[in-house]
């Protein structure tokens, strides 16, 4: 792994094709102290530099798993293998480039790897380039042999399925499904047309039938591609959208969710309980179903998914795995594929996140905040029901388990002081897989965050977690910062998170502590980890922002502080954060003085076009006069803090006009504002070095606004 000097190095090379506003940004941090912690004992540069593991895969034989290592930019892939278990770097990408990795697949006998490299096309088909390349990058599907050598392109585009006998590729290209063989040279064979497309692609376990998801609009259909008669069936079709397929092991049968077509759902909305989500199995050859479960009218009868390769798990026994929040949390349960009673396989106040079937069928790994609502562990438990396993205690953070051919179980794995890395766990004894941390992190500086619960203004108890600066003297009054996270299904935890934007904010609310700031992030409303009422909280977001009670709350536990300065408080998050930092500062002005808002919400009608395009607010008129009242474009009049805005232009999410029109607002109110704008870059920035960027300059805008000179 490179040293942290080499890494300035590099990352000295690449900006001299910045702009200049960037430069100049840059400087801020990299040499003098900011005035409130001139004795820190780290840089901004040194606790980003770390990898960031993530996206991890087990292979079906060969007993290997494999991973990608984002190591300040320069992505890469790492295989291990047992019974040893040493990590080593499999691709060679060198330099902070922008371009991601996904969607690892290993064969069927685990030898090759397949791997998509590039980011997704915005809606002008344009693939992400935040480093302005004079050739256009493309995204492109690769194959590489999991004992090293030069990756072979297998062709340009995204998302694909391999082939049971892993010789071959289905994917979609408009309406049209493809075959493409992997031998070199080979063209691809159009095998059918969709109407309205294809998409949740599964091979049938003898390879030929192809199940898919067609999506139309207000309604949705499972269907099998037949090969070699070229023949369609659609299972069981109706009015409802119907999903995530998977065959039974004989492959004579497919399992699918069922969910009512409800008209008028729009995001940024609670919805608490709807008509009730089903569980189905069909025929693959006749198409004829049956349902074998449906859930309750009321609580859990809005389907709400987890991450995993799918919702639903066929196991061992004819027994379908699924998630379900009968009461008000999210949990496993399992269901006879020939219908009956649900059996819960989760039981207690927390929810569950991720989950992998073990490769023989017979439990669930998974992770969840049992026992530590805070953290997450990993868990395992039989299919057939029995009392889950704690397979990772202590104070750590476990997240994505798989369970590899020999029965080892390979996680990621993260702590208070400890960023993103992989572990295997073989007979009780974990080993850390993933490159040895950078000489330069400063781990034993880092502070060990507190759980806090503090009252909303509305009185609802809201948790966070509490940095406080090292070497307070006793008595002195610090200035303060509250952190809002994304999304808003997110939860932000007692250490390094498990998604690499979070993973950034914690590393930069670890800095703010180190330079003298007390620092709250807050687990407000509508987010996740809490259960099901919090998550579809009352009046959240585009029908009343009743998170704004969650953002006063927390400024005022902060002013109620003995260590923070109550008139130096605060605040700053991005997307759904940046939505709350604005809301903060139009309508709390006198309580927070100073923001920082990357690619926020301004106006929710906006923002829902851009996730539903057919999206028409003279047609919802009463909802869109409350979505427009619940932004903070609604409050300016109140506006009087100065705010820092960072935004990239290709952004995917939240529309680049969100900060356009906030600027022009702002400034014919005369609110001051400071800007900061990535050309060509997305939401969740590609760049590390555009994160840094970003991270100093809010740290320099927060001494400059917060600080008494």
């Amino acid at each position: 792994m490179k040293t942290h000097r080499h890494s300035i190095v590099r990352h000295v090379a690449r900006r001299r094709a910045q702009p200049a506003v960037y430069l100049a940004i840059v400087a801020l941090h990299l040499g003098a102290p900011s005035p409130i912690a001139a004795q820190a004992s780290f840089s901004l540069d040194d606790v980003l530099s770390y990898s960031f593991a993530s996206g991890l895969v087990a292979a079906p034989a060969g007993d290997r798993i494999a991973w990608i290592e984002n190591d300040e930019g320069e992505r890469n892939i790492w295989v291990a293998e047992g019974p040893q278990w040493r990590g080593r770097q499999l691709t060679t990408y060198q330099g902070d480039d922008g371009q991601e990795l996904a969607d690892l697949t290993f064969g069927p006998n685990g030898r090759t790897l397949l791997y998509v490299r590039g980011g997704a096309t915005n809606r002008q088909g344009e693939v992400p380039d935040p480093v302005y390349t004079p050739a256009a990058e493309e995204r492109a599907l690769w194959a590489v042999d999991a004992s090293g050598g030069d990756p072979r392109l297998i062709r340009e585009g995204g998302g694909f399925v391999l082939h049971p006998d892993g010789d071959r590729i289905a994917y979609s290209q408009g309406r049209d499904l493809m075959v493409l063989s992997l031998d070199e040279g080979a063209e691809a064979e159009r095998v059918a047309r969709i109407r309205g497309g294809a998409g949740g692609l599964t091979w049938s376990p003898d390879g030929r039938r192809l199940a898919f998801v067609s999506n139309r609009g207000d309604h949705g259909f499972v269907g099998v591609l037949h090969l070699a008669d070229e023949r369609i069936v659609y299972l069981d079709p109706s009015v409802h959208s119907d999903g995530s397929p998977v065959w039974s092991p004989d492959g004579r049968q497919v399992a699918f969710l069922r969910q009512p077509n409800e008209r008028d759902i729009l995001p940024f909305m609670p919805r608490r309980e709807g008509l009730p989500f089903s569980i189905r199995v069909a025929d693959a050859e006749s198409g004829e179903g049956r349902e074998v479960w449906r859930a309750d009218p009321g609580v859990g009868s809005v389907f709400s998914g987890i991450g995993a390769s799918n919702q639903l798990f066929w196991a061992e026994g004819d027994v379908l795995v699924f998630p379900w929040e009968g009461d008000g949390w999210k949990h496993l349960y399992s269901v006879p594929a020939r219908g009956g009673t649900a059996r819960l396989l989760t039981p207690g106040a927390f929810e569950v996140q991720f989950a992998a079937l073990a490769p023989d069928g017979q439990s669930i790994v998974y992770d969840s905040g049992q026992d530590d609502i805070d953290r997450k562990h990993v868990w395992r438990v039989p299919v057939s029901g029995g009392a889950p396993r704690l397979l990772t205690p202590g104070s750590g953070i476990e997240w994505g388990a798989v369970v590899t051919s020999s029965g080892a179980v390979a996680f990621h794995a993260s702590s208070s002081r400890e960023p993103a890395h992989t572990e295997v766990l073989m007979a009780g004894a974990r080993r850390r897989v993933s490159p040895p941390l950078d000489a330069d992190f400063p781990a034993a500086a880092l502070v060990e965050p507190q759980a806090v619960v503090f009252r909303a203004a509305d009185g609802m108890p809201i948790h966070a977690q509490l940095f406080l600066p090292p070497g307070l003297p006793s008595g002195a009054r610090a200035p303060a910062v509250a952190f809002f996270h994304g999304g808003s299904r997110r939860q932000m935890l007692l250490g390094f998170h498990h998604r690499g934007y979070y993973h950034g904010a914690y590393a930069f609310n670890q800095y703010l502590a180190s330079q003298g700031y007390v620092v709250l992030s807050v687990n407000y409303r509508s987010g996740i980890g809490y259960g099901m009422e919090f998550r579809e909280a009352l009046n959240y977001g585009a029908t009343g922002a009743s998170e704004f009670n969650d953002v006063l709350g927390a400024g005022l536990y902060l002013q109620s502080r003995g260590d923070v300065d109550a008139d130096r408080i605060g605040l700053w998050g991005g997307s759904y954060g940046g939505f709350l930092t604005a809301m903060g500062l139009a309508r709390a002005s006198d309580l927070f003085k100073a923001g920082v808002d990357l690619h926020g919400v301004h106006d929710w009608n906006v923002v829902i076009n851009n996730f539903v395009p057919d999206y028409e607010p003279e047609d919802h008129p009463d909802f869109s006069r409350l979505a427009y009242a619940s932004s903070p474009m609604a409050f300016l009049d109140g506006w009087r803090s100065p705010v820092l805005i960072i935004h990239g232009d290709d952004d995917r999410n939240v529309p680049f006009s969100e900060s356009v029109d906030l600027a022009e607002s702002l400034a014919r109110r005369g609110v001051p504002f400071e800007q900061l704008i990535f050309p060509d870059e997305v939401h969740g920035f590609l760049l590390h070095r555009n994160w840094r960027a970003a991270f100093s300059a809010a740290a320099d805008f927060f001494d400059r606004t917060l600080t008494v000179r």
